[in-house]
């Protein structure tokens, strides 16, 4: 293990014509349900597998299917029903001693502190939501689903059936895939030259400098999250199977907590502890998932990389310790996430040294770094990137992804 002047621990190096290789499928993502292939497309998958045998191909694919192995050994796939049991236990204490707080200091400008207690809160219960999402909490698929619906509607806001799909389906299935994953796509900001480059006026200014921008506009990422699960409810994308139960859900949190807030506290004190939660909230999510890729190599389209590659050299573990662990949920370990995704989130940094001397076996990059260093490197890679005129794939992690 390495560590290079940014202060990013790394494992292992890489050889570029390792990673232009087919692309297998994800074994451990979380997708959404498909019917099962039929005898004529299963004896051409097996015909598919026996050509491949021997190639460079096949012994990618065998990399991680080791890895698997020994994970599964280790029993470290196995659901944890008692921590789990007490995750919601706290989080119903925590909401009662929230909402105790938020009535009992009444017309106060201490409402404040209870926003931010509030903040954290909702955070902390969209890591649940997160969790049962990927299937780490409950054997049964549909009640994982039904958890996951009240937990991300009524509680934060969050449509799931719109988070699932562009979650679990884009993200987990291709992280940083230019064109595919939608936590690049351009918005308020680009993170490729070519976006930027088509950015005109006041816009183009501002992408030349988004980096400088970034923290501050976390504090607009749960109102965004609001807003894009409304609007993927009234459209009625296909991904939400449950339109009108979720509609009614995400509409009694986003009306009834800001009047409740209202009701305790007096109109401005309550609006203004509306706000002050909306930015915890945003700061807090916002700041817990984007360190995790935001600045790792964006990989074209057409370039394909096996399953192992593909999840470990898009993602960057957060160091910390189990105190990092709570604060983002888990996904400080986000490699080893990206690899098992259905593992219970409170296993992760116990088969984080397995994955660590794994990679540093087969040369596979592994980049770790502190959340401070993570943000510095976010900012200065979408300064850089805002500005049309560096290429992302000029870092060397970076360079070898270019097609040939």
């Amino acid at each position: 293990m390495t560590k290079n002047g940014a202060g990013i621990h790394t494992v292992g190096t890489m050889n570029p014509s390792d990673l232009m290789t087919s692309e297998p499928s994800s074994p451990t993502a979380t997708e959404l349900s498909t019917p099962a292939p039929d005898r004529a497309t299963r004896a051409a998958v097996l015909e598919r597998r026996r050509a491949k045998r021997g190639t460079a191909e096949q012994e990618f694919t065998s990399d991680f299917s080791a890895l698997m192995a020994q994970v599964k050994e280790a029993g470290l796939l196995a659901r944890r029903p008692g921590w789990n049991t007490l995750r919601f236990v706290l989080l119903g204490l925590g909401y009662v001693a929230s909402f105790a707080m938020l009535f009992l200091i009444g017309e106060s400008w201490w409402q404040m502190a209870t926003a931010v207690v509030f903040g954290a809160l909702f955070t902390q219960t969209a890591y649940v939501a997160h969790d049962a999402a990927h299937r780490q909490i409950f054997t049964s698929g549909k009640v994982g689903e039904w958890v996951s619906t009240i937990i991300g509607n009524l509680f934060i806001g969050l449509s799931y059936g719109w988070w699932l799909k562009k979650h679990n389906a884009l993200h987990h299935a291709n992280p940083n895939k230019a064109g595919v994953d939608g936590d690049i796509a351009p918005g308020a900001l680009v993170f490729t030259p070519e976006d930027a480059r088509e950015r005109t006026g006041l816009a183009k200014w501002f992408a030349a400098r988004q980096g400088w921008f970034f923290l501050p506009l976390l504090t607009l990422a749960g109102l965004q999250l609001h807003v894009e699960s409304v609007k993927a409810i009234v459209r009625g994308q296909s991904s939400i199977k449950r339109r009108w139960i979720e509609g009614v859900f995400i509409g009694i949190r986003l009306i009834g907590f800001p009047a409740l807030a209202i009701w305790a506290a007096g109109p401005l004190i309550g609006s203004v502890f509306f706000l002050v939660q909306l930015a915890v909230f945003g700061v807090h999510m916002g700041g817990s998932f984007a360190p995790n890729h935001k600045g790792q190599p964006i990989v074209p389209k057409d370039v394909k990389i096996d399953f192992l590659r593909r999840q470990t050299l898009m993602s960057r573990n957060i160091s910390g310790g189990r105190f990092m662990g709570f604060l983002m949920g888990g996904l400080n370990y986000q490699i080893e996430h990206h690899l098992f995704p259905s593992m219970p989130s409170v296993n992760l940094h116990r088969v984080q040294p397995m994955v660590r001397e794994y990679c540093r076996q087969k040369d596979i990059t592994y980049t770790e770094t502190t959340l401070l260093e993570s943000y510095k490197i976010i900012i200065a890679y979408l300064n850089r990137v805002g500005l049309g005129e560096a290429d992302p794939f000029d870092c060397p992690v970076t360079a070898q992804f270019r097609s040939r």
